[in-house]
């Protein structure tokens, strides 16, 4: 017997799973890139977007500005016609065109900090697999054991701890049980 409240939770449960359908989950890295709306939590790269198509407008235009204001200074014959077109086509001409190549350096210079940014996470991701793989192979024996793993006994104790355990990390003491050593408790720390 479903209830209203069951019905309610059911169809937002559904709704939620077909929103999902096909999108990363929170954290991939593939959000980044793919879905309806990829540039939605990345600011940086919409700054970068924004950037460079600016910079590609404004910096064409500016020269054809330029160049209309040659082409109007030089096919007129009176001195205050050519200065019109000295200032409006000339020095309008230039600002945009330093202005589209600024924007265009600041597009670059995002992509250089996005760039940046990923080399330092995959940097980090694999300095942490590396400080994974050296920890557990520091843990291990020869033969494969891992050491950590091993029960012991600080001094004449009658707790039994793992190697690893935090009450006992700072003890010199450290024995591993056999099988004589009679009734222990385990630590309730580390649950060897």
């Amino acid at each position: 017997m479903t209830t209203p409240q069951m019905t309610m939770n059911m169809s937002t449960a559904e709704t939620s799973d077909r929103l999902s359908v096909g999108l990363p989950r929170a954290g991939s890295r593939a959000g980044a890139t793919s879905g309806a709306a990829p540039l939605k939590d990345n600011h940086w790269q919409l700054l970068q977007i924004v950037l460079f198509w600016a910079g590609a407008i404004l910096l064409p235009l500016g020269l054809v500005v330029i160049v209309l204001g040659w082409y109007g200074a030089a096919n007129t014959p009176y001195q205050y016609d050519q200065l019109s077109y000295l200032v409006s086509g000339g020095l309008l001409g230039l600002g945009l065109t330093f202005t589209g190549g600024f924007l265009y350096f600041g597009a670059w210079l995002a992509r250089l900090a996005a760039d940046a940014k990923e080399s330092q996470r995959r940097l980090a991701d694999t300095l942490l697999v590396l400080a994974d793989v050296t920890s557990r192979a520091a843990h291990t024996r020869d033969d494969g054991v891992d050491v950590s793993a091993l029960p012991v006994t600080a001094g004449d104790g009658t707790t039994m701890h793992r190697r690893d355990c935090a009450l006992i990390a700072h003890r010199e003491d450290l024995h591993p049980v056999g099988e004589s050593n009679g009734h222990l408790t385990p630590c309730r720390v580390c649950r060897p």
